[in-house]
């Protein structure tokens, strides 16, 4: 979608991508203490492929979050929910996504953490297509207890609201 969040109409060109870690982000909003504060943070992507194709539907995108890199600047909660009790980052340092369908609009494939896998969509809500690369924005809302991660109930929220911010360079 461009600015004026129209669905965008222009492909990016045909060919395999890699998604620039240094000028790309995954952030994220939450609520805890029973729902009543905010809480931000980010994840570091660690690597990530874009497989642009014709038709559009048939590309694929691949890309890999570093679990240990949860952050929301509070050492205390940071390092809770890279616990056992949270996100295990010791047995499941990945968090992958993997795209199957791919639109102007959406971005639908499975999305695995703490070992299990889910269906997940995000939506894309900006994209600049470039020469030799594109930048797209996208949301996504994920519920925790999909992955089993249950500890804290009703302290830590349920939903973490995901925006994806991605740059693809022409590999």
């Amino acid at each position: 979608m461009d600015a004026t969040d129209e669905p965008t109409t222009t492909a990016p060109r045909l060919g395999h991508y890699t998604i620039s870690t240094d000028r790309s982000s995954l952030t994220f909003t939450s609520r805890h203490l029973f729902g009543l504060l905010p809480v931000r943070g980010t994840f570091a992507i660690g690597t990530g492929t874009v497989d642009v194709a014709e038709p559009l539907s048939e590309s694929r995108v691949r890309v890999e979050i570093e679990a240990a890199s949860f952050s929301t600047d509070n050492d205390r909660r940071d390092t809770d929910v890279r616990s056992a009790r949270f996100l295990d980052t010791d047995r499941h340092p990945l968090i992958t996504f993997t795209a199957e369908r791919v639109d102007t609009t959406a971005v639908s494939g499975t999305l695995t953490a703490c070992g299990i896998s889910r269906p997940a969509t995000l939506t894309v809500v900006h994209a600049e297509i470039g020469t030799a690369s594109f930048t797209v924005r996208a949301t996504a809302r994920v519920d925790r207890t999909d992955f089993a991660v249950t500890a804290a109930r009703g302290l830590a929220g349920r939903y973490l609201d995901l925006t994806l911010h991605v740059t693809c360079v022409l590999a």
